[in-house]
């Protein structure tokens, strides 16, 4: 919390100075005996595409390894976020910045590999930066995927044909595809209304992580927030403006705020601590 502070008063400082900076096909656990849910996961209707652990070192995904700072620190970040979501009966989480490039998408996507590793509940990542998806492209996805959430509202295409597990346990991903330009116009349509109840509510043992466009941007995000418990505002070190900060927070004045993440620090260059 202190570096996330510090970075806060160092991003004012500096603006005071006019600085700027091959398919299967449950995506859920079965319940094992006792109740409690199994450790495997078995898919028969998700397509299953296995990532390259290469391109993920590149894109900064990392929360799936042992031994690493970068995962160690997702670690952290997913122990604080589930004891908030059970303290308060949460189990979905927008996660979203003021501006673009600073790490959200990568934050989103490392928690809910993180989350994912826990045997207790199953996770789905849904990609809703409508206008700019990006969770494909940072799994190695993008000659793979066909189909994204956009062809899913526009058509009847099933949902089951669009949800990919990137052959990781108990974490399936909802793409988006090609940018939507009436993104907001979806965000608030019946048929989201519907997808985002169905998805939250189907599975009581599953998590829900959205990565939302930023907030500053677009309206996307307050079209959206009526749909989702609560947030997660990614800050980028000592390159987020007070100006940015200061409408983030007025904008998200009236959501949940689950907290923020500070990422491209110091420590470990860009991954959150």
């Amino acid at each position: 919390m202190e570096k996330i502070k510090e970075a806060l008063d160092r991003a004012r400082r500096e603006r005071s100075a006019g600085q700027v900076a091959a398919p299967r096909r449950v995506e859920h656990a079965q319940p094992a005996a006792g109740g409690q849910p199994a450790a495997a996961v078995r898919y028969t209707q998700t397509r299953v595409i296995p990532t390259d652990p290469q391109v993920l070192e590149h894109n900064r995904i990392i929360a799936n390894r042992d031994r690493d700072p970068g995962a160690d620190a997702f670690r952290m970040l997913r122990t604080r976020v589930l004891q908030l979501m059970r303290s308060h009966r949460w189990n979905s989480l927008a996660v979203t910045s003021p501006g673009p490039g600073e790490g959200k998408s990568v934050t989103a996507l490392n928690l809910a590999i993180s989350l994912s590793r826990e045997v207790n509940h199953t996770v789905l990542l849904v990609d809703l930066d409508l206008r700019r998806p990006t969770v494909h492209s940072l799994l190695g996805f993008e000659n793979e995927i066909e189909v994204g959430i956009a062809d899913y509202m526009f058509t009847e295409l099933p949902l089951s044909q669009v949800l990919i597990n990137p052959g990781m346990d108990r974490l399936v991903i909802l793409p988006g595809r090609d940018g939507q330009e009436e993104a907001s116009e979806m965000l608030s349509a019946p048929k989201m209304h519907q997808l985002i109840d169905d998805i939250t509510h189907r599975y009581p043992e599953r998590l829900v992580i959205f990565d939302l466009p930023p907030v500053c941007t677009t309206d996307d995000v307050l079209a959206f927030s009526p749909l989702v418990d609560a947030f997660l505002l990614v800050v980028r070190d000592a390159g987020t403006r007070q100006q940015e900060l200061r409408q983030a927070a007025e904008l998200l004045k009236d959501v949940n705020l689950a907290g923020t993440v500070l990422t491209m620090t110091d420590g470990v260059a860009g991954y959150p601590l």
